[in-house]
């Protein structure tokens, strides 16, 4: 709301204490993949009860657009809904009509953790602080951006950068490739929708606001080779002849 950019860091292990450090580190919300992973929403009710009140609100990218998957989700307290390879409007309704309570949607009232994380006046105001992610990862899907973006309940749109040059057989930069992306980007903009993308995308590409930022494991690896680093600046690079006094030791 106030045109700040929103980075999310992407969580695919189980284990709350991760899960816990991710969600109170600086990121806006947490990209829960239950997509490609193999997270059960067992694993995950954990995760999220284990660090309730955390910054970082949850997001879920749910298998399917499914009545199960997606009902399972905001039980447990997803206060975002991404949905993968949207290429069929229904994809979009059924995330909407499930996700939200009626008057917007049919999502019945079950016995998950959200009250308990949320508190008694959930249902009052679930309709507006559950957000809806369109994810267009095809031409196809790029095809039909307009009609995504202007759905009513989508709140963003997703332009999958890899899946985009996989499908398309184009590699960013190329003509075609740059095409789709950019009426992936008109449409979700002239829409009034927030548009997204992958971390890399923040500073090189206008427009964006929302982000997936890195796993777990890239995350460990940036932090130890940040910590080596600090105590040894030579330490990852090529080993040479002895230095010179008065000069740099790691040129």
């Amino acid at each position: 709301e106030r045109g700040e950019s929103i980075v999310g860091g992407t969580v695919t292990s189980p284990d709350p204490d991760i899960y816990c450090a991710m969600a109170n580190s600086g990121f806006d919300f947490l990209w829960i993949e239950m997509q490609h992973s193999p997270l059960t929403y067992t694993d995950v009710a954990r995760m999220i009860w284990a660090c309730r009140g955390a910054d970082a609100m949850p997001f879920i990218r749910v298998p399917d657009a499914t009545e199960s998957d997606i009902q399972k989700a905001v039980d447990i307290g997803a206060l975002g809904i991404i949905i993968p390879m949207v290429d069929d409007i229904q994809k979009i309704r059924n995330a909407v009509k499930f996700a939200k309570y009626p008057p917007v949607g049919r999502r019945s009232q079950g016995s998950g953790q959200y009250g308990a994380l949320y508190g008694r006046d959930y249902r009052a105001n679930a309709n507006d602080n559950i957000m809806i992610v369109a994810m267009i990862e095809n031409p196809a899907g790029a095809a039909m951006a307009k009609q995504i973006a202007s759905e009513p309940g989508v709140d963003i749109v997703f332009a999958a950068s890899s899946d985009l040059g996989s499908f398309s057989g184009h590699r960013q930069g190329e003509p075609e490739y740059e095409a789709l992306v950019t009426t992936i980007k008109d449409a979700t903009l002239g829409a009034g929708r927030y548009l997204a993308g992958p971390l890399a995308w923040m500073n090189t590409r206008e427009g964006f606001s929302f982000f997936q930022g890195p796993n777990e494991t890239a995350l460990i690896r940036a932090g130890a080779r940040a910590s080596l680093t600090e105590v040894d600046p030579c330490r990852f690079l090529p080993a040479g002849t002895a230095p010179v006094p008065g000069e740099d030791p790691c040129k």
